[in-house]
Formats: structure tokens, C-alpha cells, sequence
């Protein structure tokens, strides 16, 4: 069972095509998470992609993209939620994965989730441009990473 999960999920104003162009650019992972090397398990298109995490931590990651309809946005536009998963151990002098102490564990998932937040809301902002709620967004295409 691994030590470090984290579970996030944020909603965008843009179609998950925008988004799984983003978290395609493998060349961009390492800005995205420069401690973890990633190697794709499942690269599910517009729905997201599944990968093997090695370096700092050793486990798996996913980022699920779900397309909803945004009944309560005036805009009439779908929108994607994000959804990120880190499922990992810290690897031990052998490289394969080492529980750690529960209060580690607990702060290094705290982390790991603030990141993650941090990440996906600078995401957020640049693909949606500063759209306000109910306006339509200004952004149609991949974000750069970082």
C-alpha cells in the first residue's frame, strides 16, 4: 500500500482537448514536476494520461479528464474537470518503493496536494485568459507548462 496519496480536482473553462494537449508536451513534464521522471502507462487522448513516477517518489500518477456540461454558465460552453492523482512511496536505496512513517507521509501528501492546487490554478488562469464567471473563455489552444 502506498504512503503518499494525493487527490485533487479542478474545473476549466475550456474543452479537455486544450487540457490533454497541456499534459501531452512530454518535453513540459519536467517543469510541471521537476523532482518525478515520468513514463506514460496509458495515454487515454482527451480523457488524460496515466503514468510510472520514478525519482523523488515511485508509484503512479494520473490526470483524468471528465467533460461537463456547464448547465450554470450562461456561456452554453462545455468545460473539463481535472482530476490528479498521486499514488507513491519514497523509493528506498534499492530504488523500489519504501513506506515511510505516517507523519511523513502526511506532510509530504500536504505538499504534494499544495503543488499540485498551485499548479492547476496558474493553469487555469492562463487557459482561461482572467474569463469571469458566465463570460465565455478567451483561450482556445495549449498552455505552455511551468
Amino acid at each position: 500500500m502506498m504512503s503518499i496519496h494525493v487527490a485533487d480536482q479542478t474545473w476549466f473553462a475550456v474543452p479537455a482537448r486544450v487540457l490533454a494537449a497541456v499534459f501531452a508536451q512530454a518535453q513540459s513534464w519536467p517543469q510541471m514536476w521537476p523532482d518525478l521522471q515520468l513514463e506514460v502507462l496509458t495515454d487515454r487522448g482527451d480523457k488524460g494520461m496515466r503514468w510510472t513516477v520514478t525519482g523523488a517518489l515511485v508509484g503512479n500518477m494520473e490526470v483524468w479528464l471528465e467533460a461537463v456540461d456547464t448547465d450554470g454558465d450562461a456561456t452554453g460552453e462545455s468545460g473539463t474537470v481535472l482530476h490528479y492523482f498521486l499514488r507513491a512511496d519514497v523509493p528506498g536505496p534499492d530504488g523500489l518503493p519504501r513506506p515511510v512513517p505516517p507523519r511523513r507521509a502526511a506532510a509530504e501528501t500536504a505538499r504534494r496536494h499544495r503543488d499540485a492546487k498551485r499548479f492547476a490554478l496558474t493553469l487555469k488562469r492562463h487557459l482561461e485568459g482572467g474569463r469571469a464567471p458566465g463570460e465565455p473563455p478567451h483561450h482556445d489552444g495549449p498552455a505552455p507548462a511551468g
